[in-house]
């Protein structure tokens, strides 16, 4: 793996850095305060070519690499959590899927609009009592003639509140387990319907979470992503793909806590001097650097290897495990480098703090990252 980037990767991630410090940097902890989904600023990331980064030309999106993604997810990541998962899940929960799997149709009807940013899409598989263990969703989707009839709930499903499109996952067949799952394209002005808002998170709160039912909801057989049966293996593909950019997510808010500690530490005068000249301040930042420099490189790693056409699950949960963790780790370094004025929101190393957490629970917990990579070694 060549892990110098081109000219090409570093114009675009300048150029996403440069978005992000002018745009997304003025806005964050108002986003945070108001947790108010930032409709103006989606228009802007889809003027940008962000929102559908990995998808060819011809389908509405950028035409670039995984790579590319998670130098931008990064970058926006680096200000603003919920800005970025929400590039996260129209790139890698909605497009990805609809690209793998999709009819032509689907590609040309759904995935274009999504791609150009005009539409945002979300991954509906979360369900009140179904989280790791997807299989035990409660979700019906009942055959009618040449129909549907989805009857269920999907919880903490981020964008909810503001997709036009959900990747909905169902049940088709309770007894078979995870081989009895169907995903299903659903446009949000289906009759049946409707989202709720979900309030009162610790972190990533302008996200757009939401509560998801679907009552009695018709939909014809054309809505259907993938066989029958077969929507298990397009949910573990899909989050495999979602973990990376996870992962470059986790990284940014790392990067934003670090930097701001070691101006901080420049700054902050004790015992007549910047608590930088401190030993104990120097091998914190000293760690904070390394761990994230280790992160980033697992991440490109997983981006290679997928940009490659290899397989690269177990990368994927290798990257999103340790920058997940790391994530939270650097950011308790970060409130600690800033003593008191770190406890309160005059500083974003708080906010940084509430943010990272999420990224070692979202998209597959860290124990279920650790699932995929010992299986791999013991089988």
């Amino acid at each position: 793996m060549d892990i110098e980037l081109t000219e090409d990767q570093k114009m675009i991630q300048e150029s996403a850095r440069d978005f992000a410090r002018k745009t997304i940097q003025p806005i964050a902890r108002e986003l945070d305060e108001t947790q108010e989904f930032p409709v103006d600023l989606l228009k802007q990331l889809a003027e940008m070519g962000f929102m559908g980064v990995a998808v060819p030309d011809e389908l509405g999106g950028s035409g670039l690499d995984y790579v590319s993604y998670c130098l931008i997810m990064e970058e926006i990541a680096r200000y603003c959590g919920s800005s970025s998962v929400i590039v996260s899940v129209n790139n890698s929960l909605a497009c990805e899927p609809l690209l793998q799997y999709g009819t032509d149709e689907q590609k040309q009807k759904v995935l274009t609009p999504l791609a150009s940013g005009s539409k945002l899409g979300c991954f509906a598989l979360t369900e009140p009592n179904s989280g790791s263990d997807c299989a035990s969703m409660k979700t019906r989707a009942i055959q009618d003639g040449d129909d549907w009839i989805i009857s269920g709930a999907k919880i903490f499903i981020t964008c909810g509140t503001h997709a036009d499109t959900s990747i909905v996952f169902t049940s088709t067949d309770p007894q078979a387990g995870n081989r009895g799952i169907t995903a299903f394209i659903i446009d949000k002005n289906t009759p049946g319907y409707s989202s709720k808002s979900m309030h009162g998170k610790m972190g990533i709160r302008a996200s757009g979470l939401a509560e998801l039912v679907f009552e009695d909801m018709r939909v014809p057989d054309s809505c259907r992503l993938g066989e029958v049966n077969k929507g298990f293996k397009i949910a573990m593909t899909t989050l495999n793909a979602g973990r990376i950019g996870i992962a470059a997510q986790a990284i940014g808010i790392s990067r934003g806590a670090m930097e701001d500690s070691a101006q901080y530490a420049n700054e902050r005068i004790q015992f007549g001097q910047p608590i930088a000249r401190f030993q104990a301040i120097q091998f914190m930042l000293a760690d904070i650097d390394a761990r994230i420099d280790a992160s980033r490189l697992l991440t490109l790693k997983a981006c290679s290897e997928k940009d490659r056409g290899q397989n690269y699950s177990t990368s994927s949960a290798m990257a999103k495990l340790i920058a997940g963790e790391t994530a939270s780790w650097v950011t308790n370094k970060a409130v600690q480098i800033h003593g008191g004025y770190g406890y309160i929101k005059e500083y974003d190393v708080e906010r940084y703090f509430r943010d990272a957490r999420i990224t070692e629970i979202y998209e597959g917990t860290s124990e279920i990252q650790k699932v995929i990579i010992a299986k791999e070694l013991v089988g």
